[in-house]
């Protein structure tokens, strides 16, 4: 299979110093791209500035914004099996990315923000017959109830639910829904070990 796996969090400019973003560390997306090459999957690798180390095979490129991520999907997207949505998208973004940085000054500031663009909704409405869409959703509360109904309004194949927590961690607990089929949660597990869960559980879709 050809996996285009999506990892970190995205970065929206206010100015040419500053950004809004989240704590996002791309680990989970990394480590899925090592599980898909480590059983023999092509991998392309859609990830922003991390601390992380590439992954030996895989195609990578490089974005920082939501647009950008969203472009580089789009135009690799109708050459995947699968598309896995592990990075931390913005939700929001500055109406307007200043071309000067900001003078500190005494006076309050307020930044208009907009949304970004739904990636894995888009992703979603326009698979093809065979493709798959895998979505992570990350939900401070009714995970599971919350996490379901992203699988269902995005036309997904397949969601992983994760609390907070598992933000910058080295191990998680998970929840993960394919489309037809009940949950499967594994517990307090390294994400190398819920990575290669996931791609299992994503070629048995096929």
């Amino acid at each position: 299979m050809h996996f285009l796996i999506t990892a970190g969090g995205t970065r929206q400019y206010i100015d040419p110093v500053r950004f809004i973003s989240n704590a996002s560390s791309g680990k989970m997306g990394y480590a899925l791209a090592r599980a898909a090459l480590g059983v023999g999957h092509k991998v392309t690798l859609v990830t922003v500035p991390t601390a992380q180390r590439p992954p030996k095979g895989a195609l990578l490129f490089h974005v920082e914004t939501a647009a950008e991520m969203f472009e580089t999907v789009k135009a690799h997207f109708a050459r995947c099996d699968c598309l896995i949505m592990a990075a931390a998208v913005s939700d929001y973004a500055p109406a307007r990315e200043l071309k000067n940085k900001i003078k500190r000054t005494r006076k309050s500031l307020t930044i208009r923000l907009e949304p970004t663009v739904d990636i894995l909704k888009w992703a979603g409405g326009h698979k093809q017959p065979g493709q798959i869409i895998v979505g992570f959703a990350l939900e401070d509360s009714e995970l599971q109830k919350r996490a379901a109904k992203k699988l269902k309004e995005k036309e997904l194949d397949m969601v992983i639910a994760n609390s907070c927590a598992a933000i910058g961690a080295d191990r998680a607990t998970v929840y993960i829904k394919a489309a037809r089929s009940g949950w499967t949660e594994i517990t307090d597990a390294a994400k190398s070990t819920i990575a290669k869960k996931i791609i299992a559980e994503i070629e048995k879709l096929i």
